[in-house]
Formats: C-alpha cells, structure tokens, sequence
C-alpha cells in the first residue's frame, strides 16, 4: 500500500523490451535506501516489484497487462517518474489510501497558472470519472491529490508549489498522458450497495 506522496522523482535509465512486456531501469537514490529484491515501489503510481537494484537505482519487470493499462507503455529512456516505497504499518498515513493499481490513462487537458500554483485539468474516461467527487480524493502519477472541481469529462485539482516541484506534475503539459487511481473506498461502497439499487430492470 502506498499514500501518494512521492519520495522523490526517478529518470528511466533504460526500457528493455521482454516479450509482450518490459524490463525498465530508473535511476533513484532515495527509494534504493533499505530496499531488497521483492520489494514493491510504486512508478508514476503503478505498483511494481523490484527485480534488480544497486546505489544508483532499480529494476522492475512491466508485464504487458501493466503497459496496456497505465502510461508507462509510453515512456522512455530520460523520462522523469515520481517514485513511492511501500508504507510501513506503523507510519502516518500522510495523503491517502492508494494500492498502486492504476484504474486507468487520463490525459491534461489545460494547465492554468494560478499565484504561484496552477490548476491542472484531467480528461478522464466515464468509467473512472464516476468516482471522481469534488474535495474527493484521487492519485495522478501517483500523486495523491484533492479534487477542486469535477465536470461531464474532466476533473481539476489546484497544486501548490511544493507538489509541481517535487513530482513531474510541475512539467505537466496539454496532452500528456497521466496515470489515475480513484479512491478505493469509493469502489467498494458501489460494489456493496449495487444490490440493493433499484433501476427500471430491477424492482
């Protein structure tokens, strides 16, 4: 499990492709500390097992279900990631509850300037958008984030100056792909109550 606050921002070093998948090498410093074979990181948000790692960096292996499903299909060598270890259960619980599962690919759709921050727009398909509440919580690249403001397509979060420095949302431009994650107890509160919905079909 992670909380969506990221340690430290990573560069890819090298994508391997391996069959259907791939093999991706991130230069980091602050997330290689304690870490060992196994162990889960999350990348742009996505959670992945290391495979390899030394003091300049680590390994994972993306299946092709991982590239199918998040950005990562896109990204390359020099491309700056935001990097997460897993969180311990015995610490605080900073930003929210994110599984690394990423729900699936929005796109920035507008980055408007605002003091020293900016508002950031996210298209997002209707499927992940259902879950999606204004002052709700959702995790692009695996930044957890609070929802400003919510439309028929879209969604908008406000950043503050720390998050545009200290994750790659602060390079964030029209038209890039972003991962999301929509909170999870959202998910399960419509998986319980669906039952006992009433629609046309069901009395």
């Amino acid at each position: 499990m992670f909380t969506g606050l990221v340690e430290e921002t990573g560069r890819i070093r090298e994508v391997t492709p391996r069959g259907p998948g791939a093999r991706v090498a991130i230069d980091a410093a602050v997330v290689v500390d304690g870490v060992a074979v196994g162990d889960s990181i999350a990348v742009d948000g996505a959670c992945l097992t290391v495979v390899e790692f030394d003091a300049a960096g680590f390994a994972v292996e993306a299946v092709a279900e991982t590239l199918r499903r998040t950005s990562l299909g896109s990204r390359a060598a020099g491309d700056r990631v935001n990097l997460e270890r897993a969180v311990p259960a015995n610490a605080r619980l900073g930003g929210h509850i994110v599984q690394g599962h990423i729900d699936g690919v929005g796109r920035v759709r507008d980055v408007v300037p605002e003091g020293d921050g900016c508002l950031l727009t996210v298209a997002a398909p209707p499927e992940i958008l259902r879950y999606v509440v204004e002052k709700g919580s959702v995790a692009v690249d695996g930044v957890s984030l609070t929802v400003a403001g919510r439309g028929d397509d879209a969604f908008t979060i406000a950043l503050i100056p720390h998050t545009m420095d200290a994750t790659t949302l602060g390079e964030a431009a029209p038209g890039r792909a972003v991962n999301l994650e929509v909170d999870l107890v959202a998910k399960y509160v419509e998986a319980f109550t669906r039952p006992y919905i009433h629609t046309e079909d069901r009395p």
